[in-house]
C-alpha cells in the first residue's frame, strides 16, 4: 500500500475522465486516482473508507468534483460532506463547466476550497487539471484523517 492518500475524482463525462487521467499521469503523482461516475458513488466510496477498519482504504487527500452529474450532483455531495466532521476536512475542488453565479455561491457557502471552470480548449483543460493536481496533490498540507 502506498503512503500517499488517493485523489477522488467524481466526473460523469468519459472524455473528461480520460483527459484528467492523462493529465494527472503526466505529473507523475504518487497518489492513486480513484474515479467515480456520480455523486452517489463518491459518497459511497467516502463512507466506506471512513468506516474501513483496515488501512487499504484511507480518505482521499483531495476530491475533484463536477457539479452536473446524474443521481446526485456535486452540490448535493458538498452538503453530505459538510454534515460529517471528518469528511468536511477533505479539500474539495469543483472542476465544472458551470459558470452560473448561483452554483459558484452555493459551492463556497458549502465550504468548497476552489472552483475551477473547465476550459473548452484541450490544451487549456489539460493545463488546468495539472495545476490543480500539482497544488492540491503535492503542495497543499491536509490534516491527518
Amino acid at each position: 500500500m502506498s503512503n500517499f492518500r488517493s485523489i477522488l475524482i467524481a466526473e460523469d463525462d468519459p472524455k473528461d475522465t480520460e483527459l484528467m487521467r492523462e493529465s494527472m499521469a503526466e505529473l507523475k503523482l504518487a497518489n492513486e486516482l480513484v474515479f467515480v461516475r456520480d455523486g452517489v458513488e463518491a459518497v459511497e466510496y467516502l463512507e466506506a473508507c471512513e468506516l474501513a477498519a483496515d488501512t487499504d482504504c484511507r480518505l482521499p487527500v483531495l476530491i475533484l468534483l463536477d457539479i452536473k452529474m446524474p443521481r446526485m450532483n456535486g452540490i448535493e455531495v458538498l452538503n453530505r460532506l459538510q454534515a460529517n466532521k471528518r469528511l468536511k476536512l477533505i479539500p474539495v475542488v469543483m472542476l465544472t463547466s458551470s459558470r452560473e453565479s448561483e452554483d459558484l455561491q452555493k459551492c463556497y457557502d458549502l465550504g468548497v476550497n476552489a472552483y475551477v471552470v473547465k476550459p473548452v480548449r484541450f490544451a487549456e483543460f489539460v493545463d488546468a487539471v495539472k495545476q490543480v493536481g500539482a497544488f492540491w496533490g503535492v503542495l497543499n498540507e491536509v490534516p491527518v484523517l
